[in-house]
């Protein structure tokens, strides 16, 4: 997964930088394919706000998160990342593949 990181209202330091990438790993675990996220950092005041696209095979995913500190807001991002992934796909997979008692040989 590519994983470009923009930053609105901060600069993105290295020790930022390597959180998002060490964070978003995760994410790519669920997901086998080929992605490319966007990740936007931003501060409104006293607000952190960590914002991340994803564009998967039909589909574009996005998340965001608020928290007193950026490091928080980018764990919160990440999970709420990964419970997309997972739903997306469990939607893309094909559920009508499994066993059942109609298809089976055995009637018994």
């Amino acid at each position: 997964m590519r994983i470009d990181i923009s930053g609105h209202q901060i600069d993105v330091t290295p020790a930022l930088r390597d959180y998002v990438n060490d964070k978003l790993a995760r994410v790519t675990r669920h997901y086998d394919h080929h992605a490319e996220a966007r990740v936007l950092l931003s501060v409104d005041k006293l607000e952190q706000r960590a914002e991340a696209t994803i564009g998967t095979p039909g589909k574009t995913l996005h998340a965001d998160a608020v928290a007193p500190d950026m490091y928080a807001a980018i764990d919160l991002l990440a999970d709420k990342l990964d419970r997309l992934l997972i739903k997306q796909k469990e939607k893309m997979t094909d559920h009508h593949r499994g066993e059942s008692a109609a298809r089976s040989d055995s009637f018994g």
